[in-house]
């Protein structure tokens, strides 16, 4: 059973430094971010090799300002401790952030393709 991980502004570098790591950065008094949160949990039952981690924006003013994030809600996919994919939205819907997710995880999940272009 997995489930999803509260992050501090010191616990967050720990919590992203490996594997696949979805951040859910939200806000209490979000009504779009407080909606999803049911869904939230879903993604880490669904998605057991994704770390699943919320961050509370309001706790943690710096280190959002750090990641650049402007608003909520916003997801944050890292790999290995370094951010591959965002998604943000005021009015996030559930499809929209499982379309996001498939297609994130898919594009991770495929193998590089070497560069044929001739140099």
């Amino acid at each position: 059973m997995t489930s999803v991980v509260e992050a501090t502004r010191e616990s967050f570098a720990e919590l992203v430094a490996t594997g696949l790591v979805l951040v859910d950065v939200w806000g209490p008094d979000c009504r779009p971010c407080v909606a999803l949160e049911p869904h939230v949990a879903g993604i880490a039952e669904e998605h057991p090799e994704l770390a699943v981690v919320k961050l509370d924006a309001s706790k943690a003013r710096r280190l959002c300002i750090a990641h650049q994030v402007r608003g909520v809600p916003t997801f944050l996919l890292f790999r290995d401790g370094q951010e591959v994919a965002r998604i943000t939205h005021p009015s996030l819907r559930p499809a929209q952030l499982d379309s996001w997710l498939a297609t994130e995880l898919d594009r991770l999940s495929a193998p590089e393709r070497p560069n044929t272009e001739e140099e």
